[in-house]
């Protein structure tokens, strides 16, 4: 079970008695934060591991969702303020990079971003997106079936379809809607973006996209799988985020 957390955005994988560093996770579109549950025995001892618990799902099931970008990274960004500074990875996987990427902006628009040492982007180029789509529940059951999605087998049930439906929906329309701003500041951090060879939605040429987004460092990492390679290789993807993370400066 994830551990209790004061804001319902923050759902708790880890809790160290002396933490050392932070990962923060971002769901893909339709995802919980209990996509990330599986990573919590390959972080080491001194590391707090969340994940960002979108409202509409999970213990957040009987809450609105929120269908742009804007108010959604804005609530994220508000909650990761209040904790205290660790040196700390995002890592976001599909609409979870886009996601991941918009709430780092809005941090270093705050000017508390000094302590994100990498921004980790999975399975989403950083301008990949279809317009604006008005898709039927049969053309998003579809669309999740192509990718390999973690939900594409219990869609089959028609109770567990209607009750996880609105949420992919949902996101599908989030992420439908999404532009990057174009005349957005770089960032200032190391990237590495990550991919499956066979990914149907992004190649790696696309992914290699990011390294123009940052002033920092750029990595290009290319596994074995589709869109979901992530699932297989967890405990390489969960090592490879966790990577030696620089200390906080005194």
């Amino acid at each position: 079970m994830p551990l209790a957390s004061p804001s319902p955005y923050l759902t708790r994988h880890t809790r160290p008695g002396r933490p050392a560093r932070r990962l923060v996770c971002f769901p893909h579109a339709g995802g919980a934060a209990s996509f990330y549950r599986p990573w919590a025995p390959y972080t080491d001892p001194a590391t707090e591991l969340l994940a960002i618990q979108y409202p509409g799902r999970e213990n957040r099931f009987r809450e609105p969702l929120i269908p742009t970008m804007d108010p959604l990274t804005s609530a994220v960004a508000e909650e990761l303020l209040a904790l205290p500074p660790l040196p700390t990875v995002f890592f976001g996987h599909s609409m979870g990079a886009a996601v991941a990427y918009e709430t780092l902006l809005r941090l270093d628009q705050a000017g508390a971003a000094a302590h994100i040492t990498r921004l980790c982007v999975s399975g989403r180029s950083p301008d990949d997106f279809a317009g604006p789509a008005v898709r039927t529940d049969d053309d998003v059951v579809e669309a999740v079936r192509s990718l390999g999605g973690t939900h594409a087998e219990v869609l089959d049930n028609p109770d567990m379809r209607e009750l996880l439906l609105p949420a992919i929906r949902n996101d599908y329309h989030l992420i439908d809607g999404y532009r990057r701003r174009s005349d957005a500041p770089p960032l200032r951090v190391d990237v590495h973006a990550l991919t499956g060879d066979r990914d149907p939605r992004v190649t790696p040429e696309e992914m290699a996209g990011w390294s123009a987004l940052t002033s920092g460092s750029f990595t290009l990492t290319v596994l074995a799988g589709d869109h979901f390679y992530l699932v297989p290789a967890t405990e390489r993807v969960a090592r490879i985020a966790m990577e030696p993370v620089e200390p906080l400066p005194v």
